[in-house]
């Protein structure tokens, strides 16, 4: 497994992110060119009519799909969102949601992922396409 897809070493960029850690999404598994998360649904992540809520879903896949972005960098690199498109393929109910996002392309500075996310009844409620410039960490400091 190359450095960059160290679970400790992606385990710690991947919670840098305050909203994640507020959110408590989970980091479920780390492989090669994809990463897995899960998110326990609580009532404050819903909408009027009781379904989780689709700012709720797109965080979710956004951000596992950077993780999978991630294990395609080399380690003084960073992934951040340029462009996303999510799909609601029916209304998401908990009381657990995961995700897997994979690596579909990896260039020098734009990697593009696609990733799934299901409900508790574990069918597919939303889809993910996404493109991640490659950065240097630390970039967002300057």
């Amino acid at each position: 497994m190359p450095s960059s897809q160290d679970p400790n070493w992606l385990r710690e960029l991947f919670f840098r992110a305050a909203f994640v850690r507020e959110m408590g999404i989970e980091l479920t598994a780390v492989g090669e060119d994809y990463v897995e998360t899960a998110l326990n649904v609580s009532e404050r992540m819903t909408q009027q009519d009781g379904f989780v809520h689709a700012g709720v879903l797109a965080t979710l896949a956004d951000h596992t799909g950077g993780g999978a972005g991630w294990t395609s960098c080399r380690r003084d690199q960073t992934v951040l969102s340029v462009e996303f498109k999510i799909s609601m393929l029916r209304p998401a109910m908990g009381p657990r949601l995961t995700c897997r996002a994979e690596v579909v392309r990896a260039g020098k500075s734009i990697i593009f992922t696609e990733g799934k996310v299901w409900g508790g009844d574990g069918r597919e409620v939303a889809r993910l396409s996404q493109t991640l410039a490659v950065v240097p960490i630390g970039v967002g400091n300057r």
